[in-house]
């Protein structure tokens, strides 16, 4: 099995420029955390445009179902922003690819202290290569369908709508 991961940006993949004091993007950190995650499955990353899911329009979400519906694996982690993920999750739902598709994200930067990035790649990792097809959310430990998961911003958790 290969396991596909799809880099779209969000907090995951941010930079902390020091100069400035704000969060950009540079280079994608999914090469070298992945060899720290140490997978022992085979990955094929693919890099889409890095963006703060903020930013994300219709294109961009339609260009992740793309890149989902040409891809020859059955399993699918999507590196994605946390605050429009549930957006993404129901353009890709409804299209029943037959693929267990799982977005993650973080709601710390992976290169700061404390960051819940590498756990939720390989929570959602192990989830992809396990869930029956379908689309879900897998954040800080839980899953949640794709047509019933919501981000509580008040408590930075995700929760059933």
């Amino acid at each position: 099995m290969t396991l596909r991961i799809l880099a779209t940006g969000g907090t995951f993949d941010k930079h902390y420029d020091e100069i400035n004091g704000k969060l950009t993007f540079g280079e994608s950190h999914l090469p070298a955390l992945l060899a720290r995650c140490r997978l022992t499955v085979d990955v094929a990353l693919e890099q889409l445009p890095l963006m703060d899911s903020l930013d994300m329009v219709d294109a961009d979400r339609e260009r992740i179902l793309a890149s989902c519906t040409a891809a020859a694996e059955k399993a699918i982690v999507i590196i994605h922003g946390t605050d429009t993920m549930p957006q993404t999750a129901t353009v890709l739902g409804p299209a029943q690819l037959g693929k267990t598709i799982v977005l993650t994200g973080a709601m710390i930067p992976y290169e700061i202290a404390n960051s819940d990035a590498m756990f939720n790649l390989g929570f959602a990792s192990a989830v992809a290569q396990t869930l029956p097809a379908g689309v879900y959310v897998a954040m800080n430990g839980k899953i949640f369908a794709w047509d019933n998961v919501q981000k509580n911003k008040a408590a930075g958790v995700f929760q059933p709508l």
